[in-house]
């Protein structure tokens, strides 16, 4: 079952404050509008210097009929367990939506951010993928 923005069950909730929280601080000092990877690499100073463990461009291989196809590499993973994807889109587009179902998929984690930079106030959704038993 996936749900996007399900307020039902808050996995990792103060995980997702904290990377929230650096999102803002990095908003914040560079300012909306930068291309993506300025915001990456400033949210990966920010989180680490908050504590926390970031993987940037962890790659994840990807089979088809058991064989390797290619690698898939989500921009950030924080602390193993969330992926942290900056933006810079005027609004999340359904692409992205399912963009991040497919990187959860694949990685086999539960949640993912996707953070919008474009503006000057940050915005966020939270991509739930549960994984069946």
């Amino acid at each position: 079952m996936t749900r996007i923005n399900a307020d039902i069950k808050m996995i990792y909730e103060e995980l997702s404050g904290e990377i929230i929280g650096a999102s803002m601080a990095v908003l914040n000092e560079l300012g909306p509008g930068l291309d993506e990877k300025l915001y990456e690499r400033a949210l990966v100073i920010e989180l680490r210097k908050r504590g926390h463990k970031v993987d940037q461009q962890k790659s994840y291989p990807v089979y088809y009929s058991q064989e390797l196809i290619g690698n898939l590499v989500p921009d950030l993973i924080v602390d193993d367990i969330v992926i942290a994807d900056p933006k810079v889109a005027e609004i999340f587009s359904e692409t992205h939506l399912r963009q991040m179902l497919g990187y959860l998929a694949i990685s086999k984690l539960k949640l993912a951010l996707l953070l919008n930079f474009k503006h000057s106030k940050l915005e966020w959704k939270r991509v739930i993928h549960e994984l069946k038993n």
